[in-house]
Parts: C-alpha cells; structure tokens; sequence
C-alpha cells in the first residue's frame, strides 16, 4: 500500500480493527514526512473510544462537517466545472479499478487511492488539489484546531507535494 492509499484509510469511516488496519498501514510506509504526519494522526486518536472516534469522524467529515472533503467542491463550488470533474475522476478511477467506497469521485478517499493506483494525480487535479488541501486545512482549523484530521490533511499536503506545508506545532 502506498503513502496515498495510507492517507485515504485513514480518511476512510472508523469501525472494529480500522484502529488497528491504520497503524499498520502506517507502519509500513518509509521514513518521511506522511509517515509523521500519520503517527500524529494515529497519537491523538489512540487514547479516543471508537464511538468518539466515529463521532469526532462524523462531525469533521459527514453530516455538517467541518471542512468539505470534496475537492471539486473546494475548488469550483457547485457549478458546471465540478460536475465536469467529478465525471473525469469516475471515469479515471473506473478505469483504475479503483472502489470509491460510495463516495463521490472528488472525495479524498477516491482521490487518493486513484493516486496510489495509477502514481500519479489525474491531470485535471494537478493545478487544483493542492489549494483545495490548503483551503480544507483553513477551514478545519478555523472550526476546530484541534481536530486530529488536522493531521490527515497535513498528510493529504505531504502526498501531493503541496508547497508550503505548515507543521501542526507538535514536533511532525
């Protein structure tokens, strides 16, 4: 599994042994920046239940969350642009083989497994996944500082060689 499919379990909803499926995920991956970033991730959720897990998971991710996951979402808001994305990355991932687990195709999850399947971001990501990662990072810490997907996002940046990646002020 590579440092892209790593990041997207960790995004991926908590149930029984996901605790566990992350921590050996991550620790397979090389020395590095995502694997710091994955350890924080994986240090400020150990001492957290599974319920509150799938709770903070909801709150960040699903119902009202607290930053759109979507990046055809951060980047073109709901118009024509995102549509025409979103059927890009469907018809790439398909292609890929890649299981967007019932999200849609701009989601994180898919993304990143899209990336980790083929090496490489879909060209139509290129110029917009990582201002869509600074903009999900600006307003997950404007909502919630402390939020331990925080450190999933850094990841996210680490991945897609986002310039400019801000450390999260706990030595990662």
């Amino acid at each position: 599994m590579g440092a892209a499919a790593v990041v997207a379990c960790g995004f991926q909803y908590p149930g029984p042994g996901h605790r566990e499926t992350v921590t050996a995920a991550v620790a397979e991956l090389a020395d590095g920046p995502v694997r710091k970033r994955m350890q924080s991730f994986l240090r400020a959720i150990e001492s957290l239940t599974l319920s509150e897990w799938e709770e903070i998971h909801t709150n960040t991710l699903d119902l009202s969350p607290l930053f759109a996951p979507y990046v055809g979402h951060m980047a073109f808001g709901e118009t024509y642009r995102r549509g025409e994305l979103m059927a890009n990355l469907k018809r790439a991932q398909t292609e890929a083989g890649v299981d967007s687990g019932g999200e849609l195709p701009d989601h994180l999850v898919p993304v990143l497994l899209h990336l980790d399947a083929t090496g490489g971001l879909h060209p139509d990501l290129t110029a917009v996944l990582p201002d869509a990662v600074k903009k999900m990072k600006k307003e997950l810490k404007k909502a919630d500082s402390d939020n331990p997907y925080r450190h999933l996002l850094d990841a996210v940046g680490e991945v897609v060689g986002e310039p400019g990646v801000e450390t999260t002020g706990d030595g990662s």
